[in-house]
């Protein structure tokens, strides 16, 4: 268990830690404990959804966020944001509105490997905030380097979607890691400029 670890090996460590908890898998008693013992740790949550669509969850998000909100004067509660799922159904914008309402005010990205899908999903967000007066939340982009061809088929594999022109650049790469640290570097700067243009708070999560 994350937590677990932080107790025991980075107790030391003197900074703020944030730690990810798939809400649905818990019961509202043990997500009560779970809150407890985080914030005793000085750590905050990252609250993510059910594993797989077919399963029966123990407590829903919109129960877990009304536990937390107990510490929300002295913690932040984060959410993950996916642009795939912007594309697919065009409403993450809409889930991360109302994640706000609960509470949230960062979110973290799975990992970028098409800046438009992204920028698409920033763009309806920040036109719905601008909209209703309000400040758009965090967004923290998960950018990583891509190994070998092998990993970036697992990427995909994981729902992740690979921009074409970025896809071929890395599978004919002669040194696919150094290509990838490059790419990573140029969404991150397309990403940059398109959060300052838009007055969106941004970070990354390498």
């Amino acid at each position: 268990d994350p937590l677990t670890f932080v107790k025991e090996h980075l107790n030391e460590l003197a900074v703020e830690k944030i730690i990810y908890r798939p809400a649905g898998i818990y019961s509202e008693a043990e997500l009560s404990e779970w809150f407890k013992n985080l914030h005793e740790q000085k750590a905050h949550p990252v609250l993510v959804g059910i594993p797989s669509p077919d399963y029966v969850p123990k407590s829903t998000l919109t129960q877990a966020y009304a536990l937390w909100s107990k510490y929300k004067e002295t913690s932040v509660v984060g959410a993950i944001s996916i642009p795939e799922r912007h594309i697919a159904l065009g409403d993450e914008y809409q889930r991360m509105l109302d994640k706000i309402n609960s509470g949230v005010s960062y979110f973290v990205t799975q990992c970028v490997f098409n800046e438009d899908y992204s920028m698409a999903m920033l763009e309806a967000l920040a036109a719905s905030c601008l909209k209703n007066n309000k400040q758009a939340p965090t967004i923290i982009f998960t950018l990583s380097t891509c190994g070998s061809t092998k990993i970036l088929g697992f990427l995909e594999w994981l729902g992740i979607h690979i921009k074409e022109e970025h896809k071929t650049r890395l599978l004919n790469s002669t040194s696919i890691v150094e290509d990838s640290i490059d790419l990573c570097v140029e969404v991150a700067d397309i990403l940059s400029n398109y959060c300052i243009e838009k007055n969106i708070p941004f970070g990354f999560n390498i």
